[in-house]
């Protein structure tokens, strides 16, 4: 039998990782972080790092990624199996939580020669989309792109025989991302023994048009009201389309966006591979026709949030943590008619959840939260389950156990089976 031992991310929001071991084989899936207090990081077992015979990284986002580096700490020499352009996002996300822990007053786990000693090997370097590979006698791969970020993957491995597929973050519902579906794997997913599947939003079973339509009416409120309307979004994933989203619906209305959020969208610009047909040129035609004013400084940020005219501005930071955020409530809490939109996760404790805490009195100025899909609600869970063998075992992850527990009861009453909630610490055997 197949092993599976979660060092987290189940029954949690935060720190995916998880250890997989088929006889003498064992093998990681993501190793990240979960943003409460000075950070939790996944229970990793030390005795079992340098036994590991390969880890994967699904994607860049830091409750997947940021505690690679403790794995060649605790003595792991091997590679991490990634995407090249996920490498490549990973500095500006390893500053960010070392930014953060350090405004937390605390110490990061590992040190700078730790990160430096994190290796890559690429996927698409050694074998297309939706095809396998033997990455050792033991291993076998098939990857595909998981629609959630520039660079995110989901994983279809086979280890001494036993097969196994992580969804990662999954989203076929991105206005500019490319998603290849399982429906599309020549030959099927075939004998599957087990699987790890995002089911962050629970129950949540909207779709997308209804939660873009909930989200303009709260930007229009704000910008009828005279007041501006910030947006805290993360570097890269739903920022970009958010901007595209906004610049269509609001086209006389200056949006203002922060330097690294047009350079992530320069980004995917130049990796048409990762982008549905018609994206990369719908991306180039805003930014070649002056869509969007770029914020570079804080001088010039002073100014345009001094105008009369309300306007929309982007800055990186969902959360709201960063000193730059914290700044722009600062100056937009002195006029209850500006507005803040969160459209994504937001951890306990986060400012973010502190803000949409407080009444609008208190806070200054109007909060709003509409969640805006890069994840997997209700009916994409179902759409996913059914092109996997009903008899085999599933482990729905990515979100509180209560939220999990009743998505699996919603979907056992509808015939689903063989669904699983776990939390960290727990072991299946699959």
């Amino acid at each position: 039998m197949m092993q599976l031992k979660v060092w987290g991310g189940a029954g949690e929001h935060g720190r995916s990782c998880y250890w997989i071991k088929k006889g003498k084989t064992s093998i990681l899936l993501d190793c990240g972080v979960k943003r409460v207090g000075c950070g939790e990081y996944p229970l990793l077992e030390s005795s079992e790092i340098s036994n590991l015979d390969a880890v994967f990284l699904s994607h860049a986002h830091e409750d997947h990624s940021i505690a690679l580096p403790l794995l060649y700490k605790y003595g792991y020499t091997g590679k991490v199996w990634t995407t090249q352009i996920t490498a490549e996002q990973l500095p500006i996300y390893y500053r960010s939580w070392s930014n953060y822990v350090q405004q937390q007053s605390g110490e990061l786990p590992y040190e700078e020669k730790h990160i430096s000693q994190v290796t890559y090997a690429f996927l698409e370097e050694t074998v297309r989309p939706l095809r396998w590979m033997d990455l050792s006698p033991t291993i076998r791969l098939c990857w595909g792109r998981s629609g959630h970020m520039l660079g995110s993957v989901w994983l279809l491995l086979e280890i001494e025989g036993k097969r196994l597929f992580y969804s990662g973050d999954y989203s076929e519902e991105s206005l500019l991302l490319g998603t290849d579906s399982l429906q599309d794997l020549p030959g099927g997913i075939g004998g599957l023994h087990g699987a790890i599947i995002d089911g962050a939003y629970g129950v949540d079973a909207e779709p997308q048009a209804e939660k873009l339509a909930k989200l303009y009416s709260s930007a229009e409120n704000v910008l009828t009201s005279g007041g501006h309307l910030l947006l805290p979004v993360p570097v890269s994933g739903r920022g970009q389309e958010l901007m595209l989203l906004m610049r269509q619906q609001f086209p006389t209305v200056p949006i203002r966006v922060e330097q690294e959020l047009l350079g992530a969208m320069e980004l995917m610009c130049q990796q048409p591979e990762w982008l549905q047909p018609k994206a990369e040129r719908f991306i180039a035609e805003a930014l070649s026709n002056g869509s969007f004013e770029v914020i570079r400084d804080e001088v010039e940020r002073e100014r345009l949030l001094t105008e009369e005219q309300p306007s929309i501005f982007f800055t990186s930071d969902g959360m709201m943590q960063s000193p730059k955020a914290r700044w722009y409530y600062e100056k937009l809490r002195s006029k209850p008619a500006n507005g803040i939109l969160i459209t994504g996760h937001v951890a306990k404790g986060s400012s973010a959840h502190q803000l949409l805490a407080q009444s609008e009195e208190v806070r200054g100025c109007q909060m709003m939260a509409v969640r805006y899909k890069i994840h997997q609600g209700l009916p994409d869970v179902q759409t996913m389950l059914q092109y996997l063998p009903s008899s085999c075992p599933k482990l729905l992850v990515h979100a509180p156990k209560i939220e999990t527990d009743l998505l699996i009861q919603q979907l056992l009453t509808e015939g689903y089976s063989d669904l699983l909630s776990l939390q960290p610490g727990d072991r299946v055997f699959l």
